[in-house]
C-alpha cells in the first residue's frame, strides 16, 4: 500500500547573484513523485529575486529561469492544493537535482536567505 508523504529539502543563499546547485537523494521506498512547492524564510527574496532548474531522476521538469513566484503557494490556497502537479513521476534513481539563481530585481536588497524544495511523494508502506 502507499502512504503519502512530504520531503523538505533546503539551500542556503549566501551571496547576491549566485547559483547553487545540489543534488538530493530520495528514500529509497518512494515509488512516485507528485508534485512540488517552493518556500523560503523570506518569500519577497524568492518571489522577485529567485529562478530555478528542477530535475528528477535526469529529466528535466522546470528548466533554467523558471521563476520561482510560478511554484509559490500562498496561506489562502487549501493546502491539500498547494503543490505543483507533476503527476506521478517514477523516482527512478532517487536524485533530485535544483539549481537555484538568485538575481537583482530593484525591488529588494539582498540578505542570506533559506531556499526550500518541498517534493510531494507517494512511499510503500513499511507493514
Amino acid at each position: 500500500m502507499l502512504k503519502p508523504v512530504k520531503k523538505r529539502f533546503d539551500i542556503q543563499i549566501t551571496t547576491a547573484r549566485e547559483t547553487v546547485n545540489k543534488s538530493f537523494e530520495l528514500d529509497k521506498n518512494i515509488k512516485a513523485v507528485k508534485g512540488v512547492l517552493v518556500t523560503s524564510d523570506k518569500d519577497d527574496l524568492l518571489y522577485y529575486r529567485g529562478t530555478q532548474k528542477i530535475e528528477i531522476n535526469n529529466a528535466e521538469f522546470f528548466p533554467d529561469n523558471y521563476e520561482s513566484k510560478l511554484l509559490m503557494s500562498g496561506i489562502n490556497v487549501p493546502p491539500k492544493q498547494r503543490y505543483y502537479d507533476i503527476g506521478n513521476v517514477s523516482p527512478g534513481n532517487g536524485i533530485i537535482k535544483l539549481s537555484y539563481t538568485d538575481a537583482d530585481d530593484g525591488r529588494t536588497a539582498f540578505v542570506p536567505y533559506r531556499v526550500s524544495l518541498y517534493v510531494d511523494c507517494e512511499m510503500e508502506d513499511e507493514l
